[in-house]
C-alpha cells in the first residue's frame, strides 16, 4: 500500500466530520449535530490537518475559521459524500425491487430448460426475488395473463398483438420425429410424413400450442393423423412412443443422437428423426401486459428477457439442433 493510499484510508472516516464542520465552522455545534463529544470533533480536526500536512481550520475566539486548503478541499469531500449517498440509494432501491414476485406461465414444454435459464440469469442478479410459476396449454396461459393472473406468458406460438398485450419472439428450434427405437424407419436421417400415414399418432390435446402445429404441419402434408392418444405433456407423449403405442411430433429433447429412454429388459425407447416440412419449427415468445405503472420487479425481467433471453437461448437452440 503505497502513502498516498494509507492517507486516504486514514482521511475517510473523518470525511463526515469534516464536511459538517466545514459547513458550521463551529466544534460545539458540529458535535452536538453528530452526537460526539467536542474532544473528538477536536481530536478528529488534528488528525486530518496531519494527513492532509495542512492546516484546515484557524480558531478564531470561541469559533473556528476554514483556512484556504480546507475550502479548497470542502467541496470534493461533498462530492465524495454525494456519490456514496447516490450509491447507498441506489443499492436500497434495488433491494426493494429484488423483494418482489414475478408470476410466470408457460407451456409445459418450456419447464425444463428454456425457463429456467431466464429465471437463473435474472436471479443471478437479483438474488431475492419471488416467482410464481404455473404451467398448461398455450390458451390457458393465455388466459392467466389477459385475466391479469400472470405478469408473463411464456408460449410458442408467440401470442400475437392484442389489446394491452406486448409480445416478442425469443428463438425457434425445430420440431422432430420421435418412434419407437425399433421402428423399421428409426436408422433414417430424416423421413416425410407421408412415410408414416398410416401408423398410429400420438398427440398433445387441442388448447395447446403443439397441437396446432402439428394439425398445420399435418394439412400441409395433405392428410389427417390416425390419432391414437392424446396427453397433456411431452414426457407422456415420448412414454407413449417408447413403448411402441404410434409415433409423434416433438421439440427436441436435447439428449443427443441415437435410442434415448431405453431400459434394460424392456423394450421401452424412442428416437428422435428429422422431419422433412417447411412448417417443421416453433417460435417460442414472451408475452407481457401492458400497464402504465409496471412493478420494477416485472419491468427488470422484461428487461433482461428481450435484450438477453435470444442471446442466453442460443446455446440451447444449438445443442439441440446438433444432437441430430
Amino acid at each position: 500500500m503505497d502513502i498516498e493510499h494509507k492517507q486516504l484510508v486514514q482521511l475517510l472516516p473523518l470525511l463526515p466530520l469534516l464536511n459538517e464542520l466545514g459547513r458550521t465552522e463551529h466544534i460545539t455545534e458540529t458535535a452536538e449535530l453528530l452526537g460526539v463529544p467536542q474532544s473528538t470533533v477536536s481530536r478528529a480536526l488534528a488528525r486530518a490537518s496531519a494527513v492532509v500536512g495542512i492546516e484546515l481550520l484557524v480558531r478564531e475566539g470561541r469559533g473556528v475559521r476554514l483556512t484556504q486548503a480546507a475550502k479548497s478541499l470542502l467541496p470534493y469531500i461533498e462530492s465524495a459524500l454525494a456519490d456514496v449517498q447516490a450509491g447507498l440509494d441506489t443499492v436500497r432501491h434495488e433491494s426493494d425491487v429484488v423483494r418482489g414476485r414475478i408470476a410466470v406461465t408457460f407451456q409445459h414444454t418450456f419447464g425444463e430448460a428454456t425457463l429456467p435459464l431466464l429465471m437463473s440469469a435474472f436471479r443471478g442478479r437479483h438474488p431475492s426475488t419471488a416467482f410464481e410459476l404455473s404451467q398448461g396449454a398455450r390458451a390457458a396461459c393465455l388466459d392467466l395473463l389477459t385475466a391479469g393472473d400472470a405478469d408473463f406468458a411464456l408460449t410458442a406460438p408467440v401470442a400475437g398483438p392484442g389489446r394491452n398485450l406486448g409480445s416478442a419472439g425469443l428463438y425457434k428450434e425445430p420440431l422432430r420425429l420421435v418412434l419407437h427405437h425399433r421402428h423399421p424407419l428409426a436408422e433414417r436421417a430424416s423421413l416425410r410424413l407421408s412415410e408414416l400415414r398410416f401408423e398410429p399418432f400420438v398427440s398433445m390435446g387441442p388448447g395447446y400450442g403443439l397441437r396446432s402445429l402439428t394439425d398445420a404441419i399435418f394439412r400441409d402434408a395433405g392428410f389427417r393423423p390416425r390419432v391414437a392418444f392424446e396427453s397433456q405433456d411431452s414426457h407422456t407423449i415420448r412414454g407413449l412412443v417408447s413403448a411402441g403405442l404410434g409415433y409423434s411430433i416433438l421439440p427436441p429433447g436435447g439428449l443427443g443422437p441415437g435410442p434415448q429412454g431405453v431400459l434394460e429388459s424392456t423394450d421401452l425407447g424412442w428416437v428422435e428423426v428429422s422431419l422433412e416440412s417447411p412448417l417443421a419449427f416453433r417460435e417460442i415468445g414472451i408475452a407481457w401486459r401492458e400497464r402504465r405503472k409496471e412493478p420494477d420487479p416485472v419491468r427488470l425481467f422484461r428487461e433482461l428477457v428481450l435484450s438477453e433471453g435470444p442471446g442466453l437461448l442460443a446455446g440451447l437452440v444449438k445443442a439441440r439442433s446438433e444432437s441430430k
